[in-house]
This record gives structure tokens, C-alpha cells and sequence, in this order.
């Protein structure tokens, strides 16, 4: 991560957009999971009010092949950013396009500090608990995850979730449900 001399202003704006943003709604639906997810509109319609009120803004870019530059701003001048890598599901102007916006969503996501929620209406909290293993990622953690793995000589590909499972089983050894994701980080950043 790179950053400006300070962030102190920018830190304090980024804390208060924070108490201050909901959950964004997954309002997408995976027609191969049957999941939902929250697209890259929901995320920039969720974000454009907090991140103005709180002289917040933010640019991302592709930087490099299958790079992509996320920069966070405050009016002060100060700002950090990062860049991370992404793996196209094909190589062609479509694939890259399609990971480019994929990957848009989980870097804004991560560098803000984001979270996403399924909206069941209440209907989960009126459901009797079942012990079933749900994949429902916290972008944060994921992207770290991948970035670890990353850092460990692993190309881990996160298109479909059983290659998702199957490249942090191959690493990690464990199972990849969102109970596991601090151990999971732990043992990446032991190997690193």
C-alpha cells in the first residue's frame, strides 16, 4: 500500500463514513450459485452520498496487465492506494472487462471497508438455524485471503466457488467457511 506523507485527516473521514454506511444490498442474482451479490452499481450507489458528505472520493484504474489501481482521497490532499492483481476468466477483451469490473467491486469494497449483506426481508432470523456450511465471503477477508495466497506463490482462481474452496484447502488445509477465515489468514501469513 502506498499513502500520502500523512492520513490523519483522511482516517478520521474514512472512520465516520464507516459508522455512517449500511451493509449494500446484494441485489444481483448468480444464475450458477443461485446467490446473490451485490453488483458494482449497488456499491457505487451506496457509497457516492457517504464518501461526498465526508470529502471522500476515490479512482480506480487498470494499471499493468490484469493490475488494477484503487486510490482513496480526502480534500486534505491525503490519500492511500493499492494495487493488486486479478485473473481474467478468459483472455480476451471480454474476460478482461469482466474481471476488471469484478474486481473493482471487492478492491472498493476492501480499501473502504465494506460489507455486504443478503436481504431475506427477516426471513432468515424467523428460520430456525440449520448447522449448513454458507459460502457468503466478507470482501474484506476475502481479498486478503487472495492476496496471501497470492504472496505465497499461489494464482488462487476465484471464479467459481468450488475452485475458490478447493485453491485454500490445497493451501491451507482447511475448509473455507466464514468461521475459518481468521484461522485461514492466519496460516497464510505464517507461510509468507
Amino acid at each position: 500500500m502506498l499513502k500520502s506523507e500523512s492520513i490523519a485527516k483522511l482516517a478520521l473521514a474514512l472512520a465516520t463514513f464507516q459508522s455512517e454506511m449500511q451493509a449494500v444490498k446484494e441485489d444481483s442474482e448468480n444464475p450458477f450459485f443461485h446467490s446473490k451479490y451485490a453488483n458494482l452499481a449497488s456499491y457505487i450507489e451506496a457509497i457516492r452520498e457517504p464518501l461526498s458528505k465526508n470529502n471522500l472520493a476515490y479512482s480506480q484504474m487498470p494499471t499493468g496487465k490484469n493490475m488494477l489501481t484503487t486510490i482513496l482521497m480526502h480534500s486534505s490532499g491525503e490519500w492511500i492506494e493499492d494495487t493488486a492483481e486479478y485473473i481474467p476468466s478468459k483472455n480476451d477483451v471480454q474476460g478482461q472487462g469482466s474481471g476488471i469490473t469484478y474486481f473493482r467491486r471487492y478492491c472498493l469494497g476492501s480499501i473502504l471497508g465494506l460489507s455486504t449483506e443478503e436481504d431475506d426481508d427477516g426471513n432468515q432470523a424467523s428460520t430456525p438455524k440449520k448447522d449448513v456450511k454458507k459460502f457468503t465471503p466478507r470482501v474484506d477477508k476475502k481479498y486478503e485471503i487472495v492476496s496471501l495466497m497470492r504472496k505465497n506463490g499461489n494464482q488462487p482462481t476465484v471464479e467459481t466457488k468450488e475452485a475458490w474452496e478447493q485453491a485454500v484447502k490445497k493451501c491451507t488445509d482447511l475448509e473455507l467457511t466464514e468461521q475459518n477465515y481468521d484461522l485461514i489468514i492466519e496460516k497464510l501469513k505464517k507461510s509468507v
